[in-house]
């Protein structure tokens, strides 16, 4: 529990904060709409649905406000620059976007659900109390006013049903919608469709403009009402309700008036209103970036189906571990897909490499594979931090990448070389890990040269022992076992050709992390992956397990590429 903290201690609070948040605004409302004078006959009709619907209404605004923010990538690199000097611990909340923008959406799930049965449960009553014929205080109260805009019961007429009101009325039909539109991103967003089918995913996650819009046209009736305050002076509901049978009749002793009844103020759009002009301002940004003028300098086929694109573009700026989103007019106006970048800040060109998986990859590497007369148009949105950032934060990182997952550290790694050759005296890190996980000989092609030249570059500068790098093949086959204990005794490995020889199977990582803290015993290790969430979970457990609480101890502080 103790390690745990170690990691997690700031991510708890703001879940705690988040939550709590919630329970306020859910209580404080619930309470008002139960007790409230102003509601007294509203609750006459409703009971205490009339509380839950407010009450989860108030936290499905709450959670609405906040559900943008994680998604604005530029406020989200703004955010993480100014925190630059901040610590560690404040800059990695922000590498957690994507979480708890799902948390945010399952909170709004939550409250959606409650708020429609509520609802249900309101217009059956309403309904009820509309038929009703034994001139009870909730039938009187149906029939007050309904030649003019003070009643309470929103169902005027006997053959009136829910059905009738949910698919003819404002809040009805904007409900509906908003709920379909909520199914279909949710639906969408399984791990499963986002990864297969990304354009389903992509297309309906757009569907947020017309959640968005039903959530504020969807109270702007007024169908849920009280008692106005003009009529609260008239009318006290608790000295009144006994004597309904009374109102407005002069001979009445009590003299009590009808009650006048207001719709609640709509006020979705006071909590909306800020996110969405910001978010706005995030796509206008987008979108003018994009229609920057990009240069396909060079174009790579690598082995496993990997394309490499280097391109130029005036004013990109970018640190290491950064990514871009990328569009191809030619294949889709409107599909961006995240590509970390490859290339270092001291390079001239920024690239990319770009591994098949989904329909829009092959299409794309199918477009440059055609060696069509003209180079398609590449669009460029970015670029955008990660957490990849922070690596020469640490005076030690684990660098773990699992297939193309290598990307963000390739950038890093040639980050160093050009380090090293101009001999950097502001480098902070003094030990770097490197571990690169693949499942077929080829894919270690994409960035051996690389490798080849850091191992070249760090004998010649007198810094061998700066990075230590491990390579694990786990598609392998026992003839290719024996003829690599076969060549054990040559200086260079079989499989790739480097000096550091390329280990079968997958890495004992209780070993690694323990050989590394015997190694490092008062230095903080950053952990970074690129890599599959199983891979992450095991790396996760395995900083718990070595982290000390004593700050004079070794901590391993864990890092996940997001996207």
């Amino acid at each position: 529990m103790g390690n745990w903290v170690v990691n997690h201690w700031f991510s708890a609070l703001v879940i705690a904060v988040w939550l709590g948040l919630n329970l306020f605004l859910f209580v404080t409302f619930f309470l008002t709409f139960d007790q409230d004078e102003k509601y007294y006959y509203t609750r006459q009709l409703l009971w205490s649905a009339l509380a839950w619907a407010r009450a989860s209404a108030k936290c499905l605004n709450f959670n609405s406000l906040l559900i943008l923010l994680p998604v604005c990538r530029n406020l989200l690199s703004f955010l993480r620059g100014t925190c630059s000097c901040c610590r560690r611990t404040m800059r990695k909340q922000l590498d957690h976007n994507l979480t708890f923008h799902k948390l945010v959406a399952y909170m709004i799930i939550l409250h959606t659900a409650i708020h429609i049965i509520a609802h249900l449960c309101n217009f059956e009553w309403y309904n009820d109390a509309q038929q009703a014929t034994d001139k009870s205080l909730a039938s009187v109260l149906s029939e007050l006013h309904l030649d003019d805009q003070l009643w309470l019961n929103p169902i005027h007429s006997n053959t009136t049903t829910p059905l009738h009101v949910a698919f003819t009325t404002i809040p009805g039909l904007t409900g509906v919608i908003i709920t379909l539109a909520l199914i279909l991103m949710v639906t969408s967003s399984v791990e499963f469709i986002r990864r297969s089918y990304f354009e389903v995913f992509w297309y309906t996650h757009h569907l947020f403009i017309v959640y968005f819009a039903g959530l504020v046209i969807h109270g702007i009736v007024g169908i849920v009402r009280g008692q106005t305050a003009d009529s609260l002076k008239d009318h006290n509901p608790k000295e009144c309700a006994p004597y309904y049978t009374e109102w407005d009749q002069e001979s009445s002793h009590h003299h009590c008036k009808k009650p006048e009844f207001e719709g609640i103020p709509s006020e979705s759009w006071k909590w909306v209103l800020a996110p969405l002009i910001l978010y706005a301002f995030e796509r206008v940004l987008r979108f003018w970036r994009s229609c920057q003028e990009v240069a396909v300098t060079k174009v790579v086929k690598h082995p496993s189906k990997v394309l490499e694109l280097q391109m130029r573009m005036k004013g990109f700026s970018m640190e290491v571990g950064q990514y871009v989103f990328l569009n191809c007019p030619s294949i889709s106006h409107w599909e961006w897909h995240p590509f970390t970048l490859t290339s270092a800040p001291e390079e001239e060109d920024f690239s990319v490499h770009i591994r098949a998986a989904g329909d829009w990859t092959e299409a794309l590497i199918d477009t440059f594979e055609q060696q069509m007369p003209k180079i398609p148009r590449i669009k460029v949105d970015g670029p955008f931090g990660t957490a990849s950032e922070d690596v020469f934060q640490y005076e030690v990182a684990m660098l773990v990448g699992a297939g193309i997952g290598v990307t963000p550290f390739a950038s890093v790694l040639k980050s160093i070389w050009y380090k090293l050759q101009c001999a950097d005296q502001k480098l902070k890190t003094k030990k770097i890990y490197f571990y690169w996980i693949c499942r077929d000989t080829g894919s270690f092609g994409w960035f051996k040269n690389l490798l080849a030249s850091l191992e070249q570059e760090m004998e010649s500068s007198g810094k061998a022992g700066f990075l230590s790098y491990h390579l694990f093949l786990t598609g392998w086959s026992g003839s290719m076992v024996g003829h690599a204990a076969l060549n054990v005794d040559k200086a260079t490995d079989v499989v790739t050709g480097l000096r550091q020889k390329t280990s079968f199977g997958r890495p004992m990582w209780s070993n690694e992390f323990s050989a590394v803290a015997a190694a490092h015993p008062k230095s903080v290790v950053g952990v970074f992956l690129c890599g599959p969430g199983p891979l992450a979970k095991s790396l996760q457990r395995c900083c718990h397990q070595h982290s000390s609480l004593d700050p004079r101890k070794v901590q391993f502080y864990f890092n996940k590429e997001n996207f």
